[in-house]
């Protein structure tokens, strides 16, 4: 969603505040679709959010329309698009892993599986670095690369083509790590995920 989405969808919810009046049943009701967008947008650790996420009272309504006025000045200001500096050195990890991953693709004495098993780890951080930075609970689900695109899913962070190529990247992955030479002996093949996992971390490295 870009930006001038997300100020359209604050002044929504602010108007659903102010029709919520004093009834503090809705008031509720309204406050949990907040808390929802924040912990999309913001992240369950942001000030926002934590603002957001207090005892509903007589001054509710205020607090609620004060916090997304804030969120959306942030949103102006360009802050929401800038990468702090922690996922900065996760995603420079991650290029570097994807340029190794080119470098063996290049050398042709080495098995396309080595390439591939590289791919793939290097996208299995990427996704897991991505839901650690946003917070997000794995729900019990055991980490892989599958879980990580269901919870992302769940979020609505990525799209039903990426689940596609996330599931078929992760299968080359583990025939490869399985020893499955056949299934992963095409460096065509290999070249291709290499690409389409690179196109993927950048269009959602922000």
């Amino acid at each position: 969603m870009d930006n001038a989405a997300l100020i359209q969808q604050i002044t929504r919810i602010k108007g659903l505040v102010t029709s919520a009046g004093t009834s503090w049943g809705t008031l509720r009701g309204v406050q949990a679709q907040i808390l929802e967008f924040l912990a999309k947008f913001a992240g369950q650790n942001s000030a926002f959010y934590k603002t957001a996420d207090h005892q509903i009272n007589v001054n509710s309504s205020i607090t609620l329309v004060a916090t997304l006025d804030n969120f959306a000045s942030y949103i102006e200001a360009g802050l929401a698009n800038e990468i702090s500096p922690q996922r900065q050195a996760q995603l420079d990890v991650v290029n570097d892993l994807l340029e190794q991953a080119q470098s063996l693709l290049n050398t042709n004495s080495v098995h396309p599986a080595a390439p591939i098993v590289l791919i793939g780890a290097t996208l299995e951080e990427f996704l897991r670095t991505w839901i650690e930075n946003l917070g997000l609970s794995m729900g019990g689900r055991k980490p892989s690369i599958d879980s990580y695109a269901q919870v992302l899913m769940a979020e609505s962070l990525i799209t039903r083509q990426d689940i596609k190529d996330i599931t078929s990247w992760g299968g080359l992955r583990n025939s490869a790590a399985h020893g499955k030479w056949e299934e992963v002996a095409d460096k065509a093949r290999a070249s291709l995920m290499l690409e389409g996992v690179n196109l993927f971390m950048r269009k959602y490295a922000a």
